[in-house]
């Protein structure tokens, strides 16, 4: 057998087919040429978040039996991955498994695959939205939740028995939006969904594209939640929502940052799921105005996050020496230096 240095070289030295999702910013499927120049450290991780790549790599030899790995890689100062962190967990697979990751584990070698420090257990919204993907990229059916979720959201359940709805069932539903009629069952069911089922509704919609006429009733909604009298956090729930659109989420994160009701959470928010937005330089500038309006440790983190995506790096840093910047934008930048400096 030829010499295994990556993950992708082992699956497929295994015999096994895979994919590869970023399970960081959002639950995205990444192609296997560019997860193989993430791998060759050509190309630096496109969605890191808190200095790692968040990965669910699914593998399979055949479809109707799959396995998983959720694996948490460090980035470098360039954000390359870390190669000896990859070796070291590639070793102790081939260890308890040999050449064959799809062979059983006993109980202790699950274990032990489970202690290693690269692996990480999603939340139940992502693993939910993930293990929706999943399946469809098997061409597998559907959880057994999913026709009861279909049959609450298309109004053929009293809302009141919300109840029993199951989360796996809702993930499915939103992961088929363009199948059948599920965009337009879900686009008349939005407004009048109790929050107990809004709620994840909206965390599996941030992992999905829009079409223009769901995105633009959840627009309305954040618009709506900005001009009333309504909790932030239902406002902060919209806000992910529309994180498959980013046309129309260009309208909504401007005015949002030009609104009096703008804090800490919806900027976290924007950064994390709308970054798309930072690859125009003028959108760049509006933010870090608005983020260096927070206590400079707030600005710092915000900063540290953005910056480390390459797509917008660049936009970024060209704002620190932008002559039209604020003082308040340019004493934080100073702020800035002085701590990398010192």
């Amino acid at each position: 057998m030829e010499q295994i240095n990556t993950l992708g070289d082992f699956l497929q030295a295994s015999g096994s087919q895979y994919q590869v999702f970023d399970l960081g910013r959002r639950i995205v499927p990444i192609d296997h040429v560019a997860f193989q120049q993430i791998e060759a450290l050509s190309s630096p991780y496109p969605y890191p978040l808190q200095g790692h790549a968040f990965l669910g790599i699914v593998f399979w030899k055949s479809a109707d039996s799959h396995f998983v790995w959720f694996l948490k890689l460090p980035l470098d100062e360039r954000g390359l991955i870390q190669p000896a962190a990859r070796t070291q967990f590639m070793q102790q697979v081939l260890e308890g498994l040999g050449q064959d990751p799809t062979q059983p584990l006993s109980q202790e070698q699950q274990q032990e695959l489970a202690s290693n420090i690269l692996v990480f257990t999603p939340s139940q919204n992502k693993l939910a939205t993930f293990n929706a993907k999943v399946k469809q990229t098997l061409g597998q059916s559907a959880s057994a939740q999913y026709e009861l979720a279909y049959q609450y959201l298309s109004g053929q359940m009293p809302s009141e028995h919300w109840q029993q709805l199951g989360l796996q069932g809702i993930a499915d539903f939103v992961a088929r939006l363009d199948e059948l009629d599920h965009a337009e069952v879900l686009l008349r069911a939005l407004a009048k969904l109790p929050e107990p089922v809004l709620q994840p509704v909206l965390s599996c919609l941030e992992n999905q594209k829009l079409n223009d006429d769901l995105a633009g009733a959840i627009a309305a909604h954040v618009m709506d939640s900005l001009n009333n009298d309504v909790a932030p956090e239902r406002l902060h729930s919209w806000l992910r929502g529309l994180a498959g659109h980013p046309g129309k989420a260009q309208m909504v994160c401007e005015a949002l940052l030009a609104h009096p009701k703008l804090d800490v959470n919806s900027l976290a928010i924007i950064a994390a799921r709308h970054w798309p937005q930072f690859e125009r330089p003028e959108f760049a500038l509006q933010y870090l105005e608005a983020a260096a309006l927070q206590e400079f440790e707030v600005f710092a983190q915000l900063f540290a996050d953005l910056v480390a995506i390459p797509s917008v790096r660049v936009n970024l840093l060209a704002q620190l020496r932008n002559p039209e910047r604020s003082e308040a934008l340019g004493s934080a930048i100073g702020q800035l230096f002085k701590g990398t400096i010192g």
